[in-house]
């Protein structure tokens, strides 16, 4: 790469001799072109990041005018799918070509698949679109963390990774927003709108990476440690994300998908072990920090992505709001995580450190998961603003400091596989949180529904929709305010019991998140005077790594 370590050639002997190099120090951009290359990157990320959360209240609407109510969960599942197998890809191989040719690769092939899925004439041909986005997706997400470690010092990098949490955060918000608005109008520009801000991004990042050094190297693509991982995962998204819904969890798909996802897990760790040039490098799990922030990181995928989805379906069906409306009311949540998403990183950057930053994030999003499970059909919605703010804080202050400290304990050479390391922990628990909690929501809601409509007058089953089931009422929420007031009462009451199960679920999963973050060294940044350039992280009896370089 080519920020390596050594006297640069410009420079004098007798500076190269008396100053020495940080390993782990990547070359400076001045300024101004940095922050044009920030624009670039963050505005690529925003389009992945918005296209995860955009189609959610329009799906409905989409689906209905497809006619393919079965395949519903399919245009967000083969989404999530490909993203997240696709994740690790994309960091080893900018690692062996460059930045620039694989982001523009990633910018492209999204934009493919949004042109296509606007133009789609029925569900399979929008599912099979959505999976050519969710491709593009993986690696702008993945790349933009990365390039930033290029170019940005670890003591500063933390100001910035801030913003791009913020740019998570805004997605969040503004995706519920503009997919209930254009579920109204046009749903085919929600695709349609990637267009002109994807070309955008891809004329920025084809003159601005440029300036993102690389130094090519010899290599051996891994094509079989792709394959196993691609198909590991994907067996097992879908055995989570079929489980309890499309089958039993008992079936005999779901546990055939499961056994596969296993044994290829197995067979996918033994290959990487042969592998000369791993597409995942095992050694990266002997480094503690590595391990314990990417299980951080994939425990917050599982609660907070997992839970979160279901308070807009909240506002929705308990609240009587519009898909529009329930998205404004999650504006404090997305306050929250941009303020101290900001604020934290330039603290950081401050302080020359991130543990402690971690902790107090990993405990704020406990909190607000337990306090959104005490949701009630009567709660203020100023109470549940409040409850979104604290798990917004706690985001704000774990999501990006997670990603440095996985960059801060590697080797310069592993900067790109380890950030998409971190970045597919997160997506493929997000995705196993949404399937799981997923099942979870609906079979204690069938439970609830149940009970409550046979507690009825006349059991109640004539109003509730004609047998329609909860995935049903669900996917049309605005037919729950049309039912008669006893069975829209019984309905909306089984939600919220529905919903304590879920939150409360969720924040046991976070509890195990702060202990992962307690347990994390208290390692200084590198840069830092209580960190002078030092040695990437290594277990004890292992030797030093040398420069990285070919």
């Amino acid at each position: 790469m080519g920020c390596l370590p050594g006297p640069e050639e410009s420079r004098s002997t007798a500076m190269s001799t008396t100053v020495p190099a940080d390993p782990a120090a990547p070359e400076a951009l001045p300024r101004r072109r940095l922050h044009l290359l920030l624009a670039a990157l963050m505005l690529g990320m925003l389009l992945a990041a918005l296209d995860q959360t955009i189609v959610g209240t329009a799906l409905p609407t989409i689906a209905g005018k497809l006619g393919g109510m079965r395949e519903y969960s399919w245009v967000v599942t083969v989404y999530l799918l490909a993203t997240t197998a696709t994740t690790p890809l994309y960091g080893k191989v900018s690692d062996l070509y460059g930045r620039r040719p694989v982001f523009l690769f990633s910018i492209g092939t999204f934009l493919a698949g949004s042109l296509l899925a606007g133009m789609a004439q029925n569900m399979t041909e929008l599912i099979a679109t959505r999976g050519i986005q969710g491709v593009g997706g993986g690696g702008l997400i993945t790349l933009a963390l990365t390039i930033v470690s290029d170019v940005v010092p670890p003591r500063e990098r933390g100001r910035y990774q801030g913003l791009f949490g913020a740019v998570f955060g805004i997605s969040s918000i503004a995706g519920p927003l503009l997919g209930g608005y254009f579920a109204q109008s046009d749903w085919r520009l929600i695709f349609y709108l990637n267009i002109p801000l994807g070309l955008v991004a891809a004329a920025f990042a084809w003159r601005l990476l440029t300036w993102v050094p690389h130094r090519r190297r010899s290599h051996r693509v891994d094509y079989l440690g792709a394959f196993l991982l691609v198909a590991a995962v994907s067996c097992l998204l879908l055995a989570t994300s079929w489980g309890g819904q499309e089958y039993p969890w008992g079936s005999a798909p779901v546990v055939a998908l499961f056994a596969a996802g296993a044994v290829l897990a197995v067979v996918f760790v033994l290959a990487e072990t042969r592998a000369a040039e791993p597409i995942l490098p095992l050694r990266l799990f002997t480094l503690r920090t590595v391990t314990l922030a990417c299980l951080a990181t994939f425990v917050l995928g599982c609660a907070l992505f997992g839970s979160i989805i279901y308070v807009p379906m909240y506002l929705q069906v308990v609240k009587g709001a519009s898909p529009t409306a329930s998205g404004l009311q999650m504006l404090p949540m997305m306050g929250g995580m941009i303020v101290t998403s900001t604020l934290s990183g330039r603290l950081i950057s401050r302080v020359g450190r991130y543990k402690w930053f971690l902790v107090t994030g990993s405990v704020l999003i406990a909190a607000g998961l337990a306090l959104l499970g005490r949701l009630e059909t009567g709660t203020s919605v100023w109470w549940a603003g409040l409850f979104l703010a604290v798990l917004g804080v706690g985001a704000g202050l774990l999501m990006q400091p997670l990603v440095l400290a996985v960059q801060n304990a590697v080797d310069l050479r592993d900067l790109g596989i380890a950030t998409a390391t971190s970045t597919f922990s997160q997506s493929l628990g997000g995705s196993f949180g949404t399937a799981v909690l997923g099942a979870v929501l609906s079979t204690r809601l069938a439970e609830a529904l149940t009970a409550r409509l046979r507690a009825l007058p006349g059991g109640g089953g004539s109003g509730a929709g004609g047998g329609s089931g909860p995935g049903t009422l669900l996917k049309d929420p605005a037919a729950i305010g049309r039912l008669p007031e006893a069975v829209r009462s019984a309905v909306q009451h089984a939600f919220t019991d529905a919903l304590h199960v879920l939150f409360g679920t969720g924040a046991a999963v976070a509890v195990v998140m702060v202990v992962m973050t307690l347990l994390l060294p208290d390692t200084p940044l590198r840069g830092t005077p209580a960190a002078p350039p030092p040695a990437p992280e290594r277990v004890p009896g292992q030797p030093a790594a040398g420069p990285a370089g070919p």
